[in-house]
């Protein structure tokens, strides 16, 4: 057990390391020492964290509970720094070093020449350890370093380049609109201290069965459960770093970071951050309906109307942004129907399409010359047959498209939520159906005018696009098996217990229990699904999609006239963004400019600093005046004076 305590020290620092050593000595290391360093050190974190993930897996090892020191001991509360890692851990530990990896090596090819190649390469391993540092935490103290640190690093990596106005506005608008959400986070974490008297994962676990039933006599009325507002207020965050309704405006912006950066943050680690946090405090959300029921609601909401906006993007970038959007909230509403393991299968086939997805746009981008309008794009199947190819499976594995992974996990989701009876799970099923479709119309929208009709850049532009090099291809082949494979695989782990005891499941919420005893495999699973509506709708929106772009291409320009106020309210993202912008940035903007006329203007300015220099000068005026120099003057002060103290002195006694 003290090797493996090593080996897990080693997983979580090794990404530390790289990212210190080019942080601080990258002009001496140059581009080769910092790909030798950084690469190096993350493959030794992923192969480390695959074989844990063996020896926890086949060879049984128990959970392990580490606390490597006390960070502070306040009122008999110790807040320790520690590790708490089991099978949900080492699930993620192995999707994000194998993502991040994977970026790692594609970023050596995209990253050529740009002047902040090694910022770039500190900025993405220390982005690696802090989530990490989240998925390994075993109390909420360090599950929060994690939680800030990802915030960190993403506001870092999505303004890189920041000599680009819309870069640093984006970064910023990232950062915001986490701390909203992560301002209720800490207060979440703020009411298990309060309540529990201890921020240990383990401990508070076995304690909430007594707690659930508690109420905050002092909130209300009738009061408050404790354990749902704890609940609630911990989902917010996730609501932010995973960018749900209505926190999801900052990561559309975050495309203006490089193309890898989108790939890292969208695929594996910060926006699924709120996913892992909700299936690792499933003893706590298990005994709230409520905060389950909300769970499941916002999910949905955001897998269907996300996805519409999709639909009308042109930058391919943001279109597979969307998507992120869209698949997050099948994750979430997995959640919120108990099917945690379902959520985390369905994390890790979108981990591996959404990067594969990302970084085959980036191959595009690359080609046709940093171009990422797709309506100027179009005939590239001939020029980029392997990124054809790439995207095609990636494409087909977002779809739901049988046998590729996102079609296990996806429909797996969805049937979950047709056997719940949680409240609220019809609406959700309604909408995560209806997402299918509307996933299949946008993804091969963005496919079919990339690499299909005739292109539609100038002779010269096309003549010169070709294949990326081989830095670029090999992790698209590398993220292409996955997304082919990786739901067949993991079908009967995600439904037969894999995650042991670190996922808890109460036997009232009993829909993953029906899906595990309706199919005995993966195969029978597909052929009972095959010809089912969540997969005909996934059919109908590529034939859809390939009718209206590539066949009937004045279609969607007439039904854009015709239906114009849907475009618009499409376009304009149902004036979400508008009305944060008048309400919030307008209303810090007047309120800016009340503190600056009333308090800094008039009473700092001209009440504390002018008004002392005035009120200095006019008592100095009346002083002169009284300094005339003249005996006689002074003569009668004096005999004034004396007159005043005698009568002070008669009237005292």
């Amino acid at each position: 057990m003290a090797n493996m305590n090593l080996i897990l020290v080693l997983i979580m620092f090794c990404p530390l390391l790289g990212s210190l050593c080019t942080g601080l000595l990258g002009r001496y290391l140059k581009i080769k020492g910092t790909n030798w360093i950084t690469i190096g050190l993350m493959l030794i974190a992923f192969l480390l964290a695959g074989y844990s993930l063996y020896m926890f897996s086949v060879e049984q090892l128990p959970v392990v509970v580490v606390n490597f020191y006390q960070f502070v001991g306040i009122a008999q509360v110790n807040f320790n720094i520690g590790f708490l890692v089991d099978r949900l851990t080492l699930f993620m530990m192995v999707v994000v070093t194998f993502v991040s990896l994977l970026v790692h090596i594609y970023s050596m090819a995209y990253m050529q020449g740009d002047p902040g190649y090694t910022r770039f390469f500190s900025y993405i391993s220390g982005f690696t350890f802090s989530m990490l540092a989240l998925v390994m935490a075993n109390n909420f103290l360090l599950l929060f370093f994690g939680w800030e640190a990802v915030g960190l690093f993403s506001y870092l990596l999505i303004g890189f380049w920041f000599e680009k106005e819309s870069a640093n506005y984006a970064s910023l608008k990232a950062f915001i609109a986490n701390r909203v959400g992560d301002l209720g986070f800490l207060l979440g974490i703020a009411v298990v201290l309060n309540y529990f008297g201890i921020i240990d994962y383990q401990t508070v676990f076995s304690q909430v069965p007594a707690f659930a039933s508690m109420n905050m006599n002092n909130v209300g009325a009738s009061g408050v459960n404790m354990l749902t507002l704890a609940c609630l207020l911990l989902f917010l965050g996730a609501v932010g770093k995973s960018a749900q309704i209505p926190l999801h405006i900052w990561l559309e912006g975050s495309m203006e970071g490089p193309t890898p950066i989108s790939a890292l943050i969208h695929a594996a680690t910060m926006v699924t951050a709120g996913v892992f946090m909700v299936a690792r405090l499933s003893p706590m959300f298990e005994y709230s309906n409520m905060a389950l029921s909300v769970v499941l609601v916002i999910g949905a909401l955001t897998c269907f109307f996300m996805g519409l906006l999709g639909i009308v993007q042109n930058d391919i970038k943001r279109v597979i942004a969307y998507s992120t959007l869209s698949q997050l909230g099948y994750m979430m509403a997995a959640q919120g129907v108990s099917a945690y393991p379902l959520g985390m299968f369905h994390l890790m086939t979108h981990a591996a399409f959404k990067a594969l997805l990302f970084l085959a746009a980036g191959s595009v981008i690359f080609a046709v010359h940093h171009e990422q309008d797709i309506r100027k794009m179009g005939g590239l199947i001939k020029k980029m047959p392997v990124t054809y190819v790439c995207m095609l499976i990636g494409a087909l594995a977002l779809s739901g498209v049988p046998p590729f992974a996102g079609f296990f996990s996806k429909d797996l989701i969805i049937e979950a939520l047709g056997l719940s009876k949680l409240p609220g799970h019809e609406l959700a099923y309604f909408l995560v159906v209806g997402g299918t479709l509307v996933t299949a119309l946008y993804t091969f929208r963005m496919f079919f005018l990339v690499f299909h009709g005739k292109p539609r850049m100038d002779e010269r532009t096309f003549q010169h696009i070709h294949e990326s090099p081989a830095a670029i291809i090999l992790p698209l082949i590398l993220l292409a098996i996955p997304s082919l494979l990786a739901g067949a695989w993991f079908y009967a782990y995600s439904l037969h217990g894999f995650f042991g005891s670190s996922i808890q499941i109460l036997p009232t919420h009993s829909a993953i229990a029906l899906l595990a005893g309706s199919d005995a495999n993966w195969w029978q699973f597909l052929r009972r699904h095959l010809l089912d509506l969540p997969c005909l709708l996934a059919l109908l929106g590529i034939i859809m999609a390939y009718l209206f772009y590539v066949r009937w291409v004045s279609v969607p320009e007439f039904l854009a006239k015709k239906l114009s106020w849907f475009y618009r309210l499409l376009t304009r993202k149902y004036f979400i963004d508008g009305t944060y912008e008048v309400v919030f940035g307008g209303g810090a903007r007047v309120l800016g400019m009340i503190c600056y006329r009333i308090v800094d203007m008039f009473i700092i300015d001209r009440g504390i600093v002018t008004g002392m220099v005035h009120l200095a000068a006019k008592c100095g005026n009346f002083c002169r005046k009284l300094q005339t120099g003249l005996l006689y003057h002074y003569t009668l002060a004096m005999v004034l004076g004396l007159a005043i103290i005698m009568a002070l002195i008669w009237l005292s006694a």
